[in-house]
């Protein structure tokens, strides 16, 4: 049963240099049809597996960046998500956003529309840094967008932040993050740089003109991440995330708990009944199989058991708290020491795991190197 709801916008005013997901130039774009497209898919998918939405949990509109539309497109958006999504309670509501493109007229649209939780990609404080990054916002831009943003009646605020960039320096990093802490928010991530394929960074890596940091720096930032987070009162609940009590991301422990979610647009992924899926990318493609075909599926994998087993430990270690033993047992009917006793006693002899006997989580130790951990869950043939 779906826990939530991801809705793709795939529509950029820019597009970043680092970014892989699906995305389009918003200029000369069916943004309208789209729209009236995902309200059909949506439509379709719940009308034809209304059990798995009977107690949703959470909506996300990411992207492209969802806040790309006009206030009026905002709006006819979160109208066909009440129309097709049940929510007959206070759920928490997401949108990403740039901070460049949040006017009053849109602040007011997502907030009048049930969005009540607001994650701005801000990544740096440092200007120059921003340049690299292809981002087109100003510091002003979020100092300002924060203030409209609470004077229209958000409270729930994140920024994501990002380092291990081309050319930074811890000095860079820390001004970031006081920069960032002074904004007293309830919530930030924080995410290290990967060079992703059909990226422009990817590009400059591959003919080696992209000067990234070297991995003890950049374990050196990730350090004073967690130090200054702590120093703050901000707890950190996830690999790359900090909340004050109350404030953690719904959605994206969905995510790390291994639970399924619908997943709404061009390029989105979801997993129902078991089974993952993802929908074509490019736009035009999707508007005409929603339209004209049904769903607009691309491809569909049938999870595995030992996938799920796998995929249980890779998101579950991600959080703080670790892998429930008794949840393990409970979704699985079979006990975590079975399936990986001697993995996770060796990994506690080396310091990178803690197994309480009601949880089996990563230490401090650990995070630096959770991939490297994520790896030994893996069953062989």
């Amino acid at each position: 049963m779906a826990r939530g709801v991801y809705i793709h916008i795939p529509f950029c005013h820019q597009i970043c240099n680092y970014c892989d997901f699906n995305k389009v130039f918003f200029k000369n774009q069916p943004v309208d049809e789209y729209i009236e497209a995902v309200g059909k898919e949506m439509q379709m998918v719940v009308h034809n597996m209304p059990d798995q939405f009977d107690n949703i949990e959470t909506i996300f509109l990411g992207g492209g960046t969802p806040t790309a539309l006009s206030a009026e497109q905002i709006k006819r958006l979160l109208d066909l998500i009440h129309k097709y999504i049940p929510t007959n309670r206070r759920i928490e509501f997401s949108s990403e956003a740039n901070p460049d493109e949040l006017t009053i007229d849109k602040l007011k649209a997502l907030y009048n529309g049930g969005v009540n939780r607001l994650s701005m990609g801000v990544q740096s404080f440092d200007e120059e840094l921003l340049k690299k990054l292809g981002r087109t916002h100003s510091n002003e831009h979020v100092y300002e967008t924060i203030e409209h943003a609470k004077s229209v009646g958000f409270q729930n605020i994140s920024i994501d932040l990002m380092y291990g960039l081309p050319g930074q320096t811890m000095e860079q990093w820390e001004d970031t993050l006081n920069k960032a802490l002074r904004l007293k928010l309830p919530h930030y991530s924080a995410y290290s740089l990967i060079v992703e394929p059909k990226t422009i960074f990817y590009i400059r890596y591959a003919k080696g003109k992209l000067n990234l940091p070297s991995e003890e720096l950049e374990a050196e930032m990730y350090d004073l991440l967690m130090r200054k987070m702590e120093e703050n009162g901000l707890k950190q609940y996830e690999i790359s995330n900090f909340a004050l009590d109350g404030y953690q991301s719904t959605h994206n422990k969905i995510y790390w708990d291994n639970d399924e979610y619908a997943g709404f647009g061009a390029g989105a992924h979801g997993y129902l009944k078991g089974e993952r899926y993802s929908n074509y990318g490019p736009i035009k493609r999707y508007i005409d199989s929603v339209m004209n075909s049904g769903r607009p599926l691309l491809q569909t994998h049938k999870v595995s058991i030992e996938e799920m087993y796998e995929e249980q430990m890779f998101l579950g270690l991600r959080k703080n708290e670790g892998v429930s033993v008794k949840e393990f047992e409970r979704k699985f009917g079979v006990h975590l020491k079975d399936l990986y006793g001697e993995t996770i006693q060796q990994l506690e002899k080396d310091a990178l795991l803690i197994n309480d006997g009601h949880h089996v989580k990563l230490t401090r130790k650990g995070r630096f190197i959770g991939n490297e951990v994520f790896q030994q869950f893996l069953i062989e043939d």
